[in-house]
């Protein structure tokens, strides 16, 4: 599903440049959950970053299932980010003044699914997540934890190729990070392809496979 090649990433300011990724080789198959952790600066949001098309790299080669997308206008990047990739985000970014059913139909509209599929694909995840009951509440009137599973729910609903989550449970107790786990566990159990960076050993180690990042270089 994921394959980089001596991919790179260089930040040049007019004093300096910071090589943030060096040569990363990486495979991630199919259906594989993978953690990506290591200590802050090391590079592990850079690396999200450019698996999901918010950045691009200063040299190598990324292919996402079978497409290299280096070369992708911005448009073909947009389409493939909002096709292809479901993002959870540390922070939630639910929009205030939507409902939780519009929040996780978002990404549908700018896909063009509208109606009553639509409406049966946000159905369908919020049971999943099990939060029929805060359907029509919006952000403000829930905890963390069921923000977060919302915020779940809006990335997977779509069906992407391939889930990147940021640091998913960093905002939230122990007791709602374990939930999260469990429900990006349950959808790896249901053929979910998961990128997940974390700087918690307790959750990288609920992956399939962990990747340990250190000054932009792969060392495990």
């Amino acid at each position: 599903m994921i394959h980089l090649e001596k991919l790179s990433k260089v930040y040049h300011t007019e004093e300096m440049e910071t090589h943030a990724l060096s040569g990363i080789d990486l495979a991630v198959a199919k259906g594989e959950f993978v953690s990506v952790n290591g200590p802050s600066g090391c590079g592990k949001t850079t690396l999200l970053s450019l698996l999901g098309l918010l950045d691009t790299p200063s040299g190598g080669e990324y292919r996402l299932d079978g497409q290299s997308v280096d070369k992708l206008s911005r448009a073909e990047r947009t389409k493939v980010r909002n096709r292809d990739i479901g993002f959870i985000f540390q922070s939630f970014n639910l929009i205030e003044n939507l409902t939780v059913f519009e929040n996780i139909e978002l990404p549908l509209v700018y896909r063009g699914i509208k109606g009553e599929e639509a409406r049966e694909r946000v159905a369908g995840v919020l049971e999943k997540m099990d939060m029929e009951h805060r359907r029509n509440h919006y952000p403000t009137q829930l905890s963390g934890g069921q923000q977060q599973r919302i915020a779940v729910a809006r990335a997977v609903v779509g069906s992407p190729k391939i889930l990147l989550a940021d640091e998913p449970t960093g905002n939230l107790d122990s007791a709602n990070g374990d939930v999260v786990m469990d429900l990006l566990n349950q959808l790896h159990g249901e053929g979910a392809t998961i990128c997940m960076v974390t700087h918690d050993p307790r959750y990288a180690d609920r992956a399939q496979r962990k990747v340990k990042l250190l000054d932009g270089k792969i060392i495990d």
